[in-house]
């Protein structure tokens, strides 16, 4: 019978360490400013668990990705934060599925645990960038509709959301660097909601941690790309 592999033989000491303390700081922040909200909590160890198999291109991240998009979804709408919650299930949860679809559809050299990076051309990100601009003004609109909160911080959270899936689908080490710059934007964001409410204060620091976790991604896949080109 196939041996199952060992996490401490998949994960190195660093993922493991980021992972581990990503946890730690998730759970001291919930139970000292919410303890109410365990699906918050759910989510969040969920994202950053995510985060980490996405670092090391596995599939499975963009599963668990699935996953927190439909969560953070439920706890968005709670806080009339409808921007995002029509980001992450009409667009991050959907792009994730595609993004799933084209990441076991390119394993490198057949390795289903790890996906092969792509490049994208001048041609296709001129493409990405007119279509990010159109999909901007469009949930503008749709925002300014429901009368989201912090509107113009919630449109900018979708211009960078869409750049982040979009480079997701497309396999792109720069994914990371995108997801990176909408949790700073999302910092902010619920950064406002503790002001009023102090069990917010654990979301954002859920987006810190989410920060890190991405810079590290970043660092990886293209560790990752110069191995891959090297191959």
């Amino acid at each position: 019978m196939k041996r199952i592999p060992s996490p401490l033989s998949y994960f190195s000491i660093p993922d493991l360490s980021l992972w581990g303390s990503s946890v730690i700081l998730i759970l001291l922040s919930f139970f000292w400013f919410d303890a109410s909200r365990y699906l918050t909590l759910t989510a969040s160890l969920i994202g950053v668990t995510s985060l980490i198999f996405n670092a090391k291109g596995n599939p499975t991240g963009q599963a668990l990705m699935i996953l927190f998009s439909a969560l953070y979804g439920v706890i968005s709408f709670d806080a009339a934060y409808y921007g995002e919650m029509i980001t992450y299930m009409g667009m991050t949860g959907p792009m994730a599925i595609f993004a799933l679809c084209s990441w076991l559809r390119n394993p490198y050299q057949g390795k289903r645990s790890e996906v092969a990076v792509n490049s994208l051309k001048r041609p296709e990100i001129f493409f990405m960038l007119g279509l990010t601009l159109l999909v901007t003004v469009l949930f503008y609109f749709i925002l300014e509709y429901f009368h989201t909160a912090n509107l113009l911080l919630s449109t900018v959270s979708v211009t960078t959301s869409f750049i982040a899936v979009y480079l997701t689908f497309r396999r792109s080490p720069y994914f990371t660097l995108a997801y990176a710059t909408n949790d700073l934007v999302l910092i902010f964001l619920w950064s406002m909601a503790a002001m009023s409410d102090r069990t917010c204060v654990s979301v954002v620091v859920c987006f810190v941690v989410f920060f890190v976790n991405d810079l590290y991604g970043l660092f990886h896949w293209k560790k990752m790309q110069l191995r891959q080109q090297e191959a």
